[in-house]
C-alpha cells in the first residue's frame, strides 16, 4: 500500500464506462481506512429539483454541478481530517473543473484519468445493468476536450487490457509517483 497514503486524496475520472465506480470501490476496499465518494450517489441526495449536468436549464445544471463538487471536496477534507483516505469518483471534463477541485481539497491530490479508449468505454456502458447505463453520444468530443484541457496532468492510465482488480492494484502501487498534481 505504499502508492496511496492516508494523507492523499485520490480523484478518479474518465469517460462514462471507463470504470470509475468499480475501480474506486476496489481501491477503497484494499486500503486500511478509506471513504469512497461517488458523485452520482451524492447527486441522488437531491430529492426534488435535480437537474442533470447536461440538462436544462443550463444555468441551474451548472449550479448543481458546482454544488456537487463543493460537497465532494468538503466530504473528502472531512474524511482526510479524520484519518481516512478519500477516493472521489467524479466526472472532471475540463481544466477549470480540475482546478476547482484542487483549490478546495486540503490534502495532496492524486489525479487518475482512467483512459481505456472510446470503444472500450462504449462497450462497457452497453454491458452495464440497464439502471446503471449512461446514455451519452459525446465520447469523441469529451475525449478530445479532456486531452486538450489536462492531457499532461496526473496519470492517464490506459486500462483497456486490465481487469478491474489489476487496475486497482496498480493504482495502489503506482499512483503516488504517477498521479501527483499538487
Amino acid at each position: 500500500m505504499s502508492g496511496v497514503g492516508v494523507s492523499d486524496c485520490l480523484l478518479v475520472t474518465g469517460m462514462p464506462g471507463a470504470g470509475k465506480s468499480t475501480v474506486t470501490r476496489l481501491v477503497a476496499q484494499r486500503l486500511a481506512r478509506s471513504a469512497r465518494l461517488d458523485g452520482d450517489e451524492l447527486n441522488r441526495m437531491i430529492v426534488s429539483g435535480f437537474v442533470w449536468a447536461l440538462g436544462e436549464p443550463a444555468d441551474e445544471a451548472a449550479r448543481q454541478v458546482e454544488l456537487l463538487h463543493r460537497n465532494l471536496c468538503a466530504l473528502a477534507n472531512n474524511f482526510s481530517d479524520a484519518g481516512f483516505t478519500p477516493l472521489i469518483d467524479a466526472m472532471v471534463p475540463s481544466r477549470e473543473k480540475l482546478d476547482f477541485f484542487l483549490d478546495l481539497l486540503a490534502t495532496r491530490v492524486l489525479f487518475v484519468v482512467l483512459a481505456p479508449g472510446i470503444d472500450v468505454c462504449q462497450y462497457r456502458n452497453t454491458i452495464r445493468d440497464p439502471r446503471e447505463r449512461f446514455d451519452f453520444d459525446g465520447y469523441e468530443t469529451l475525449d478530445a476536450d479532456m486531452k486538450r484541457e489536462f492531457g499532461d496532468v496526473g496519470w492517464w492510465f490506459d486500462t483497456a487490457a486490465l481487469t478491474p482488480d489489476q487496475t486497482a492494484d496498480r493504482i495502489i502501487r503506482e499512483a503516488s509517483r504517477r498521479a501527483l498534481v499538487n
